[in-house]
């Protein structure tokens, strides 16, 4: 008599959880890509909910969640994207939140002859120099504030060549077809024993910060998924994965 009820409460018990599981469609920034993935396997595993990342520019993911792109959860690269989202009626203004503080990195794939540094933008011996399309990608818009203020825009335009996304722009300097780039630091750390001597940490002194914030948009109000993961990305553990992947993070929430 003791063992039927039990297993009425067990199978009761999974069929709530099952009711309650729902799956949530993200559209990401391509340079929190390595985080995220990390951040989606520790949420499926503590959660019933399933994730379904596409990962790509903020610029473009913005234009595509106007003309409405089935999407119910956005991680921008920027702040001011999820507020005009939110500004249009397109997403919950108060769900707003910066999930990361992106660190923006000068590279050479190759060991340079000697430390980078800022000196190392005005050094004639290199012929291409990557940076991330200033209009599409914030942190192309702060390699631009980092040349503009350090008085080399002019001296530089010759020497740019500019990728789609970060993503495309670190693969310019990884293949050799550009000397210097000005990446995500995110990206370095997922290179196997990225060498700290090829890269120099920009300082925040030279460029507009990188808030990359995430909201809720109209079509996951009702998801329970698109809220839990976003509650997730605010947890002690998520925060953790974030700065071990070279994002700083700004306090709790």
């Amino acid at each position: 008599m003791r063992v039927v009820p039990l297993a009425i409460f067990v199978f009761a018990l999974g069929l709530a959880t099952v009711c309650h599981a729902a799956t949530v469609r993200v559209a990401v920034a391509s340079n929190f890509s390595g985080p995220m993935k990390k951040i989606t396997q520790e949420f499926e595993a503590s959660s019933p909910h399933k994730v379904v990342l596409t990962f790509g520019s903020s610029g473009k993911f913005y234009a595509q969640i106007r003309s409405g792109a089935p999407f119910d959860v956005f991680y921008s690269a920027d702040e001011q994207k999820p507020t005009r989202l939110a500004s249009d009626h397109l997403a919950e203004a108060k769900s707003q939140f910066c999930y990361a503080v992106g660190v923006l990195a000068l590279w050479s794939a190759k060991r340079p002859q000697v430390e980078l540094n800022e000196r190392s933008l005005s050094n004639t011996t290199f012929s291409k120099l990557a940076i991330a399309n200033p209009r599409l990608a914030p942190y192309g818009a702060a390699a631009v504030d980092v040349i503009k203020n350090l008085g080399l825009w002019e001296r530089l335009q010759k020497s740019l060549v500019q990728g789609e996304n970060i993503t495309q722009t670190f693969q310019f300097v990884q293949s050799g077809n550009a000397d210097l780039g000005f990446v995500a630091l995110s990206q370095l750390h997922l290179q196997p024993e990225p060498s700290t001597d090829t890269y120099w940490i920009v300082p925040d002194s030279l460029h507009t910060p990188i808030r990359q914030d995430a909201i809720l948009l109209k079509r996951g109000l009702d998801n329970p998924a698109a809220a839990a993961l976003l509650e997730f990305t605010k947890s002690a553990k998520a925060r953790s994965i974030i700065e071990n992947f070279g994002y700083r993070t700004p306090g709790p929430h």
